[in-house]
């Protein structure tokens, strides 16, 4: 037991640090947004060039501040729930941040060789955008094969009482009687 709580306490010790570190990199992250901004309005840079870097640092700022909130959430408390509810309650944020981030990304570099009349190069920002709708549609996946609400017919929840007495819930699909699982 006492391994048990020292585990624990380690795991929440070394969640906070991480949790403090991506804080301290969002805030950072802020930070050298708006020196890029008042950087570019005291130089001779293009102002929607300034605004689209600003966005995109902006963004990837975000998406550090959520990880580092999704760090704090789900391992600084004390209790433990299944990994699929876990993950199902955190991964929609943080992807869809990504996404988004990924998206302004292959967006950005459209504009820029667009304007610099390099259309050789417009496959790898496509190719960001292909790879942000691929990954799109794999967490819409993800979420549709984990999907266990009491509301759906086809999906039971089921509780579970581990060892230490913590309840959890786990994903069990009802089954026909000829053993074949229902279709969705």
């Amino acid at each position: 037991m006492n391994t048990l709580t020292d585990s624990q306490q380690f795991r929440q010790l070394v969640a906070k640090s991480f949790s403090v570190m991506f804080f301290l990199f969002a805030l950072l992250l802020t930070a050298m947004m708006f020196n890029e901004i008042i950087m570019g309005l005291l130089g001779s840079s293009k102002m929607i060039g300034i605004f689209l870097n600003a966005i995109n640092t902006a963004v990837v700022a975000l998406a550090i501040f959520e990880l580092g909130t999704v760090v704090s959430q789900e391992y600084c408390n004390n209790e433990d729930s299944h990994i699929v509810v876990v993950l199902r309650r955190t991964l929609p944020r943080f992807i869809s941040i990504v996404c988004i981030a990924m998206a302004l990304e292959g967006l950005l570099m459209v504009i820029k060789y667009s304007q610099l009349d390099m259309a050789g190069n417009l496959y790898y920002p496509v190719a960001i955008i292909i790879a942000t709708s691929f990954l799109i549609i794999a967490l819409g996946v993800f979420l549709r094969f984990t999907s266990f609400s009491p509301e759906n017919r086809n999906t039971v929840a089921v509780t579970t009482k581990s060892d230490s007495g913590q309840i959890s819930c786990v994903p069990l699909y009802e089954r026909r009687g000829d053993n074949q699982p229902d279709r969705w």
